[in-house]
């Protein structure tokens, strides 16, 4: 199925008393271009987070990102860094000695607004790395599903401009054999002009060298082949976006000898017809995957 390489999604879970919100969007790239912002506790998942992205995507610019908060619902549990606490009494024991005169004494208020006096207990990491990844994995399927579901708006399109591809090219072919006779025509009414008895052997041969420079049959065909080949790689289960690029510059290349070789006007204007068409695939394919 064809996906897009344009998507948005989010997910949050609460997980002992936290709220973890994994955020991810996706945007056309030419390679797996991946960015993951975590949280400084939680920085260890990012080989694991890199991995469990590359499993469902091949292919964008990924920004994602990992933010977490505690649940104000949940039971506070504020604890007394002893440590730092009795320190600081001490130290203000030493500067009260020192002092030639007694300081202004601090409540036991103050000592707990020193930062770090208090601290909340953290999470244990490793327990809460399954559930944040599992968390990641439900995410990722909603982008698979974003992106599948512009992948197919994408698809649509290109297979209407495949078939008018198919036509434009149908329309030449059946024009050429009445394009060559067009020619033979003037060009016997001009010698008829500048001499009384032509040459008809050598009209003939002349017609058989201007109908090779001509032709324009192999370009037909592998336009033909080609536009196949799109409606064929629009049905593969795979990412198919490089090859689609690649058969779209074979498609420009083919329009583009076919438009000087062209010998009338109408031909000129299905080689432009077709090269605009062309563009146009080609803009739609830098977003599929």
């Amino acid at each position: 199925m064809i996906r897009s390489m344009t998507a948005f999604a989010s997910g949050e879970r609460e997980i002992q008393d936290w709220l973890f919100t994994w955020e991810i969007r996706s945007v056309n790239h030419r390679y797996l271009d991946l960015s993951i912002r975590l949280p400084d506790a939680f920085r260890f998942l990012e080989p694991a987070a890199r991995s469990r992205v590359g499993a469902f995507i091949s292919r964008g610019r990924l920004d994602c990102i990992l933010s977490c908060k505690k649940n104000i619902e949940g039971e506070a549990d504020i604890r007394i860094n002893r440590e730092l606490v009795t320190k600081l009494l001490a130290a203000a024991r030493e500067v009260d000695d020192l002092s030639d005169r007694p300081l202004i004494g601090f409540s036991a208020l103050d000592v707990l607004k020193w930062p770090g006096a208090l601290y909340e207990p953290e999470a244990d990491r490793e327990l809460l790395a399954a559930e944040v990844l599992d968390l990641l994995t439900d995410v990722l399927k909603q982008t698979i599903v974003g992106r599948e579901n512009e992948g197919r708006q994408l698809a649509v399109l290109l297979r209407e401009r495949c078939l008018k591809l198919k036509e434009h090219v149908a329309a030449v072919r059946a024009r050429m054999p009445e394009v060559l006779r067009s020619i033979r025509e003037k060009i016997l009414a001009r010698l008829v002009e500048i001499s009384a008895n032509p040459d008809v052997e050598r009209l003939e041969q002349e017609m058989v060298y201007l109908a090779q420079k001509l032709d324009v049959d192999e370009e037909l065909d592998r336009l033909d082949a080609h536009v196949d080949e799109v409606l064929r790689a629009l049905g593969q289960k795979e990412p198919v976006g490089r090859r689609l690029d690649f058969l779209l510059q074979e498609m420009n290349r083919e329009a583009n000898t076919l438009g000087s070789k062209s010998a009338d006007a109408e031909t000129t204007r299905a080689s432009v017809e077709m090269k605009v068409l062309i563009e146009q695939m080609r803009e739609q394919t830098q977003n599929i995957e």
